[in-house]
């Protein structure tokens, strides 16, 4: 299974809040564009990728998709980045139209055969106590844990702040 959310265009120059709301409830968007690709055993890592941050921003979010290509599940554990004090495996979700993050416990499941998209708007990691704003444009190294493949080195790329999907050629 492949899990690929997709939002519909929106080609006005501007959208009013309403339309703004509606649009980042649709869903994240994942780029088509060309994805970095790390493994570790039967995880395949694709696409590491965080977002610019403003001056004196503490927390930053990641995103990835990974996919479980073995027979037995795995799970995300933790990690680390070399921007970040703290690495963190989140959820997020909308509760009453309020957004709500928490850590998830236990790690983050990736079963066998399927795939896991972790996206705005969704299922994330926090970057916290950032060390410095992230520019767009930019790499930074981090490690994913994982319960069974261990210890997986990828580079995480900076797209545009506020963005929804992964920086093109990345």
């Amino acid at each position: 299974m492949h899990l690929l959310f997709r939002t519909p265009a929106l080609r006005t120059p501007f959208l009013g809040a309403a339309a703004l709301a509606l649009a980042l409830a649709a869903g994240p968007v994942l780029s088509p564009a060309a994805a970095e690709t790390f493994r570790a055993g039967d995880i395949v890592v694709e696409t590491p990728w965080s977002r610019a941050t403003p001056g004196g921003a503490k927390v930053a979010g990641g995103y990835v998709t990974l996919r479980n290509e073995g027979d037995t599940a795995d799970r995300l554990i933790g990690g680390s980045s070399e921007i970040a004090e703290r690495f963190e495996v989140h959820s997020m979700e909308m509760v009453d139209g309020v957004a709500k993050m928490a850590p998830v416990e236990g790690g983050l499941e990736i079963p066998p055969g399927e795939t896991v998209a972790l996206a705005p708007g969704g299922y994330h990691v926090m970057f916290m106590g950032l060390q410095r704003p992230l520019a767009e444009g930019e790499s930074f190294e981090g490690t994913l844990v994982f319960e069974r493949a261990g210890e997986v080195p990828v580079t995480f790329a900076v797209g545009r702040m506020g963005s929804r999907e992964a920086p093109h050629g990345h």
